[in-house]
């Protein structure tokens, strides 16, 4: 079987290595994302444990697509009802990256989607067409120079929601961007962590998932992932896989996690995050400014997404980020570091030597991740 995981593009190599980790080897790169082949129990796996991805696409076929007739021939020799159930609505999403491809108009790719479904033989009626369902199937077909891939989404909702989310912080990062913040600083869970400026909790709450080997998707509903309303899902293999999943899951920390902020009130979302992710009492919580912060270990990693200039004023982060970086100095130098800040933060003012620096988009805005190894 042929997948494909989405992810942004600078986290590519970071998604590689955790399909590595699935005894996954036969991938091929992609731009935001990679296409690997795997068996279904595998990919049941991934679904559940891949912490950088995006989506998922289960891979139903891929073709030259010259002109849009050859769409139509195509379709043809697609069996739907192999793929789709009638009681599940679906919509189509072309994703058009080239003129090329946009010259062959994305209302006509639409329609020869939907004709070729609603005249495909199913056992019962063919499954309705309904762009404003509540999550319907999403039929993909991402079309460049002339090649068509056309997969259909197997996560359903984002992957970055893992369901345990509360509101109560005006900047929350994504969950797999914390989950690769955590990846490109080496965080295994071998080490103490700190994060002084913890807000709603997110990284810390990645972090427990990562040092507890515990799958971060694991606590989604039943019927949540798309796969559960395709033909040919299996029920029994998902479940035994995710019992499997939850049988890995260490007992306890090999090192401790902590967590602070300045807000008591962040600080009182990210314990309520991290009870609703059950993790709540593997992690340390108090409430204090970056400037008080102590190593609680001789030696671990601090990860923190440092405050933007767009909400906290231009002369307040210049003073902010000299403080941070003489607290570092003095205080953690025996600890590595792993810094999010915006790309035109003034990081000469951190006065940090810095190992390595990745470039990464936290939403729309371009961020940098400032990682110095101890």
């Amino acid at each position: 079987m042929r997948w494909i995981a989405t992810c942004p593009h600078e986290t590519v190599d970071v998604l590689s290595q955790e399909l590595i980790g699935l005894g996954i080897q036969n991938q091929t790169r992609l731009h935001r994302g990679i296409a690997f082949d795997t068996d279904l129990e595998t990919a049941y796996r991934a679904h559940l444990s891949l912490r950088t991805a995006s989506r998922l696409q289960r891979i139903v076929r891929e073709f030259s697509l010259p002109d849009i007739e050859t769409l139509h021939h195509e379709l043809k020799n697609i069996v739907w009802s192999d793929w789709l159930r009638s009681h599940r609505p679906f919509t189509v999403t072309p994703a058009l990256t080239d003129l090329q491809s946009q010259n062959l108009g994305e209302a006509k790719i639409i329609e020869a989607v939907v004709d070729s479904i609603q005249s495909s033989a199913f056992e019962k009626k063919p499954p309705l067409f309904d762009p404003e369902a509540d999550n319907p199937i999403s039929i993909v077909l991402f079309i460049r120079n002339g090649i068509c891939v056309l997969g259909i989404d197997t996560a359903g909702r984002a992957l970055h929601k893992r369901g345990w989310r509360l509101t109560g912080h005006p900047a929350v990062l994504k969950e797999t961007l914390a989950a690769s913040i955590l990846l490109l600083a080496g965080y295994t869970g071998e080490e103490t962590l700190l994060d002084p400026m913890c807000g709603s909790g997110t990284i810390i709450i990645e972090a427990a998932y990562i040092a507890l080997n515990k799958a971060p998707l694991i606590h989604r509903g039943k019927d949540d992932f798309s796969l559960e309303h395709l033909a040919g899902f299996d029920r029994n293999l998902w479940r035994r896989v995710s019992d499997q999943l939850r049988a890995q899951k260490k007992a306890e920390l090999r090192a401790p996690i902590y967590a602070s902020d300045i807000n008591p009130k962040y600080v009182k979302v990210a314990q309520d995050s991290s009870l609703r992710a059950r993790v709540e009492k593997y992690i340390h919580f108090s409430s204090q400014p970056f400037q008080q912060c102590h190593p609680p270990t001789p030696r671990g990693l601090l990860v923190a997404n440092l405050p933007y200039g767009e909400r906290i004023g231009a002369g307040i982060i210049d003073t902010l980020y000299q403080d941070i970086g003489n607290v570092i100095q003095k205080q953690f130098s025996n600890w590595s570091i792993a810094l999010l800040v915006p790309q035109n933060a003034p990081i000469h003012l951190l006065k940090l030597k810095t190992t390595q620096q990745v470039d990464l988009m936290n939403g729309a805005l371009p961020v940098k991740l400032l990682i110095v190894k101890c």
